[in-house]
C-alpha cells in the first residue's frame, strides 16, 4: 500500500510489515555471516550431487523432522543452513549427514549408517546416537562408531537393551561436547522396532 505497508507470503503464511528501504550493510560481521550461509548452500548442493551416498529424500525428511522441533517454522534446507552457521560461529567444523539408512531394526540385527560430509576432513572424532519414543525426548544414548571423514554407524549390540518390538523410535546423531564438530547434529530419523 503505497510506501507504508508490504503484504507478502512467507513459509506458507500471509504476512504484512512496514515498508523498509532495503539496505545492504557490509560490516565485517555481516560479510562473515553471509559467507557462512554461502558455504552452507554450496555444501548442500555438493551433498545432493554426490555420485554415491548423496543427500536424499530420507535425509531431507530427517532434517525436516529436526526443523519441526523448533519454535519458528523452517524447512529442511533452512535447518541445515542454520546448523552450519551456528557451528561456524561457535568455531567448530560443520557437517552434513547423508544417505542415512536404518536396516533391520531388531534387537539382534539393528544397523544404522550415515555418511559424513565435513567442511574439513577428520574433525569429527566421537559422538553418540540419541533415541527415544518422541522426537523431542531423545533420552537414551549410545556411543557411535566414527570412521574419520567417512561414516557414523551404530550396530545391534549398542541398542539391544533398549528396543521393544512394535514401538516407534526417533534417533539422532550428536557429536560429543568438545569434539571438533560439536553442534553439527544430524536430522531425526524414525523407525519402528521389529
Amino acid at each position: 500500500m503505497a510506501n507504508s505497508l508490504v503484504y507478502f507470503g512467507w513459509k506458507g503464511l500471509d504476512v504484512v510489515r512496514s515498508y523498509v528501504i532495503p539496505a545492504n550493510p557490509k560490516t565485517t560481521a555481516q560479510v562473515t555471516q553471509r559467507g557462512y550461509f554461502a558455504a552452507a548452500v554450496a555444501a548442500i548442493h555438493a551433498a545432493m550431487a554426490l555420485a554415491a551416498n548423496a543427500l536424499d529424500a530420507a535425509d531431507k525428511a530427517a532434517y525436516a523432522a529436526l526443523a519441526s522441533t523448533r519454535a519458528s517454522p523452517r524447512t529442511w534446507f533452512n535447518e541445515i543452513v542454520g546448523l552450519w552457521a551456528d557451528v561456524k560461529v561457535a568455531g567448530d567444523t560443520p557437517c552434513i549427514y547423508t544417505d542415512a539408512t536404518i536396516s533391520d531394526p531388531t534387537h539382534d540385527a539393528f544397523d544404522c549408517i550415515m555418511y559424513l560430509n565435513e567442511e574439513t576432513a577428520d574433525d569429527l572424532v566421537a559422538g553418540k546416537f540419541y533415541f527415544g519414543t518422541s522426537k523431542t525426548a531423545l533420552i537414551n544414548s549410545t556411543a557411535a562408531t566414527v570412521v574419520a571423514h567417512t561414516t557414523v554407524a551404530l550396530t545391534a549390540a549398542d541398542l539391544s537393551a533398549f528396543l521393544t518390538a512394535g514401538v516407534k523410535y526417533f534417533m539422532q546423531f550428536r557429536p560429543d561436547a568438545g569434539d571438533g564438530c560439536e553442534g553439527a547434529v544430524s536430522g531425526i530419523m524414525a523407525f519402528t522396532a521389529t
